[in-house]
């Protein structure tokens, strides 16, 4: 991926208990990016009022400066316990090397109690609820993705990627191209989708040995998975899907 960020730059990223996420880039160094992270975060989810109560505890903070002496870029990338591991999908975001070292903040209960936190779900059930959201935040302007490519969203090249058909099914097929089976699962399912399936469906094929990032935005760890990617609630089948049946009732349950 071509390096689109500055060498010298503050990101901070913001999540949401069910695993959406809104960052930021700051090249100044001086914007209160968790203000505006949460206001944006806000008019994403269509949310009733700003989520302030995820900062500290749903942050992770990346500072990248010139070393004055040496002239060598460093960094030093600190996260929160409760999103460490999402540590491989801030690496890719940032453009960080996979050498880079994470610290990981003391969790502050006393500015993020997690019983206080979970008060909140009934006025914010969307950030309970993952919705595969993947956001880069710029006071100027919203982009947004819904993990089909998050490089796009890193480059700007598509701020409308993402938005969910009105009618029929938004599917996502991880498999491995090191595996065996990838091509016999790759054709049972579209045989079985053509066949079987009357509603439209859009089907978006992820190899994850060729895109580790997508697992991770996913939560993937075992190839093949296929997602139900809408209408919601998401759906997930994970292993075999030589099951027919199984595979379409899970499919177009509600």
């Amino acid at each position: 991926m071509t390096n689109v960020l500055p060498k010298v730059f503050k990101g901070i990223a913001l999540f949401t208990p069910g695993g959406d996420l809104i960052y930021g880039v700051d090249p100044s160094k001086k914007a209160q990016w968790h203000i505006h992270l949460c206001h944006g975060l806000q008019e994403a989810m269509n949310l009733a009022d700003s989520p302030h109560f995820l900062v500290p505890g749903y942050t992770a903070t990346i500072e990248r400066w010139l070393d004055p002496q040496t002239q060598h870029l460093k960094t030093i990338a600190e996260v929160y316990p409760a999103v460490k591991r999402y540590i491989p999908l801030l690496q890719v975001l940032f453009e960080l090397e996979t050498t880079t070292e994470w610290q990981i903040a003391p969790w502050q209960e006393e500015y993020c109690n997690r019983a206080v936190i979970e008060t909140y779900q009934s006025h914010f059930p969307q950030l309970w609820n993952n919705q595969d959201l993947v956001m880069r935040y710029d006071p100027k302007h919203l982009t947004k993705s819904n993990g089909e490519s998050h490089h796009s969203v890193a480059n700007n090249h598509n701020p409308t990627i993402g938005t969910e058909q009105s009618e029929g099914y938004i599917l996502r097929l991880f498999i491995s191209s090191k595996n065996s089976g990838a091509e016999r699962t790759l054709n049972n399912i579209h045989q079985l989708l053509e066949r079987s399936l009357i509603s439209p469906y859009n089907l978006k094929v992820i190899d994850v040995a060729k895109h580790p990032e997508q697992a991770a935005i996913h939560s993937v760890v075992t190839t093949p998975t296929l997602i139900r990617v809408s209408p919601k609630p998401t759906r997930r089948i994970v292993g075999s899907l030589d099951d027919i049946q199984r595979v379409l009732n899970i499919i177009s349950s509600f």
